[in-house]
């Protein structure tokens, strides 16, 4: 008898399941048609959008443009091939290496590069490349 009752409760369970299954699947979704324009609107500006927010290591920030350009060369000579440009933020120059999405990424190079440029740090940047960023 409890070999019975335990088989009925099965398929009972098994019936209610599938029907419940069957639910989810009938789902429709009802989009006011202004939400549907505000999100193609959105993505055709993500798409043009070229920059993106993220991270880079501050290697140096001077008002000599000769140190800086100094720098840079020292740099690119025992870094070569990776990213490094300089902006500047009046009154200073500032060199800036990598392009990274997270801090968490930048950290990685910031503890290679603190041994030859100890006053290196992680900087913000809101200007970053998109393409830049898939390098790494």
């Amino acid at each position: 008898m409890k070999k019975y009752s335990s088989l009925v409760l099965l398929i009972v369970l098994f019936l209610a399941g599938s029907n419940q299954m069957r639910a989810q699947q009938n789902v429709y979704v009802k989009e006011a048609t202004i939400v549907s324009r505000m999100m193609f609107h959105l993505g055709q500006q993500n798409q043009l959008n070229e920059y993106v927010s993220g991270w880079r290591i501050q290697i140096l920030a001077t008002t000599d443009r000769q140190m800086l350009e100094k720098v840079k060369a020292e740099f690119q000579r025992d870094y070569p091939g990776m990213l490094v440009d300089w902006q500047h933020d009046k009154p200073y120059y500032k060199l800036r290496a990598g392009a990274f999405a997270s801090k968490l990424e930048a950290t990685e190079l910031l503890y290679r590069l603190k041994k030859k440029f100890p006053s290196a740090y992680p900087a913000k940047d809101n200007q970053i490349a998109a393409r830049q960023l898939l390098g790494y």
